[in-house]
């Protein structure tokens, strides 16, 4: 569970060939000689604070790290009118340079802190305590505080999918209490020391639910592979690809890992094998992830692309920015598109891209950064809207025992052609939402709203800004998605950076 608390270390340094921006190491800025390698200036924090865990010094380094990484660093309060003795969930929340609709358009959505820097690090490598079924809440039936859980996918091989549960399952008890508007958030609590729980699975028929199966379910740790589904579709003289991809991640073993990066490419030596000539790319879960992901995909995609083109390119507050210019660097703000033998662009005229109000941050970079060489055709729901993105800073010092993790916006990205400006959301060409009470299996070209309406344009059979399931699903009261750490943000790792 996400928690707001912080903690500071992560290196800032202006090398002779890249700028790093890691978590894990040492804070390092040093306006005055730039391009020198690892010389730096010391942050006087770490040579004063002797290990003494108080609120007071536990707020000094949230805001010494503010003051160098944050993006609206020109924007954070005056020291001198800081309470630097309050509860550091309730001080970083005091520097923040909130969003408000009416006041603050440009505003900050998306920094937040985790209670435990390593849990933080897991979530962003797909590993977290669950059952293996991610899930949506909604209110039903209509008129009441009663809640369901209606199944989006299963992880395979995990806890959920070992009991038989499968999307499309409906369930509205967990240990025999029925599940309501006051209690879920705390009867759905994995973090909770419960290894095992009770949900009761019911059935829907014509929109009545009728008693169903309990069905008895751990939470482990899992690693999520976030490559779901990818397979082909013939439809006339059309070849699709079709790829469920639920969260931009690397490999299980963090940024250095690329076990993942490497299953997407052998899927697309498949499609490229197949003669693919429609590519459906699914990001309906897809939260974010990190941006070396998401430069992988895109490369595989993007129609004319080769390492000389610009996939995206990064700003960061005045005080980088200065320095980069002072290192002669700033050309390294921009990172290019990789020379993948996979990729399947030069069969392609368009791509279509599923979304949901789910979908954010690299899957929207994604979006943006293929934009200016191809039709980026988006089916589904408005996506979040997060161009922004940010670094995990922890606590350096193992000796302190300091768990915290602080996770602030540093960044803002553009395309190639400089644009920027979906900081609410990408519109689809056609509005799908998935409105079925029981939801069809992904794939299915024949009954799930949002793939039947790509397939449909892909053969001119539906036509329009609009597609099918165009009425807003039954009220939603939140989702499992909403506890990746992933979600809604985007990352940076060496050296190129990463977005979640």
């Amino acid at each position: 569970m996400k928690k707001v608390f912080g903690w500071r270390p992560a290196l800032l340094a202006v090398a002779s060939s890249a700028f790093l921006l890691t978590a894990c190491k040492d804070p390092q800025v040093d306006p005055s000689s730039p391009g020198t390698g690892n010389a730096t200036a010391a942050n006087p924090y770490d040579r004063n604070f002797q290990g003494t865990v108080t609120d007071a010094n536990l707020n000094r380094w949230i805001l010494d790290s503010m003051q160098v990484y944050y993006y609206w660093n020109d924007k954070l309060p005056d020291a001198s009118t800081l309470n630097f003795d309050q509860q550091p969930n309730l001080f970083f929340e005091s520097l923040l340079y909130r969003y408000n609709r009416q006041t603050r358009p440009d505003g900050d959505r998306f920094s937040f802190m985790y209670d435990n820097a390593q849990d933080l690090k897991n979530s962003l490598s797909g590993i977290a305590r669950t059952t293996g079924m991610e899930f949506r809440l909604n209110l039903y039936p209509s008129g009441t505080d009663n809640v369901i859980g209606r199944v989006l996918y299963v992880l395979p091989n995990s806890p959920a999918a070992r009991a038989g549960v499968k999307r499309g399952d409906i369930f509205n008890k967990i240990d025999g209490q029925t599940l309501t508007r006051a209690n879920y958030a705390t009867l759905l609590d994995v973090s909770q020391n419960i290894d095992t729980r009770t949900y009761t699975f019911v059935t829907a028929t014509n929109g009545q639910l009728s008693t169903g199966q309990d069905k008895r379910i751990q939470a482990i740790q899992l690693a999520e592979d976030p490559v779901l589904l990818d397979t082909t579709f013939t439809v006339g003289s059309k070849k699709i690809g079709y790829l469920v991809y639920n969260q931009f991640i690397t490999g299980p073993g963090g940024p250095t890992d690329r076990t993942y990066d490497q299953k997407i490419d052998n899927a697309f030596a498949r499609f490229k094998g197949a003669g693919i000539n429609e590519l459906v790319v699914d990001l309906r879960y897809n939260p974010g992830g990190y941006v070396s992901s998401a430069l992988n995909l895109a490369s595989l995609i993007g129609k004319g692309v080769d390492n000389s083109k610009v996939f995206y390119r990064q700003e960061y507050n005045k005080l980088i920015m200065d320095q980069f210019n002072r290192a002669g660097q700033a050309g390294g703000l921009s990172s290019r598109f990789s020379n993948k033998s996979q990729n399947v662009g030069a069969n392609l005229q368009r791509v279509f891209v599923l979304t949901s109000d789910a979908t954010a941050s690299a899957s929207e970079l994604l979006i943006n950064g293929l934009k200016p060489y191809m039709d980026v055709q988006v089916i589904g729901d408005t996506t979040v809207g997060k161009n922004v993105g940010s670094i995990t800073i922890e606590d350096r010092y193992a000796a302190r025992k300091v768990k915290l993790g602080l996770q602030p916006i540093v960044t803002k990205s553009f395309n190639s052609l400089g644009q920027s400006d979906y900081s609410g959301g990408f519109v689809p060409n056609a509005v799908v939402f998935e409105t079925n009470l029981v939801l069809p299996q992904l794939g299915d070209i024949a009954n799930e709203p949002l793939l039947r309406t790509a397939v449909g344009r892909i053969t001119g059979t539906v036509n329009g800004r609009l597609g099918v399931g165009t009425q807003r699903e039954m009220p939603s009261v939140g989702s499992s998605l909403d506890d990746k750490a992933a979600g809604g943000n985007m990352f940076f790792d060496a050296p190129n950076g990463l977005f979640k």
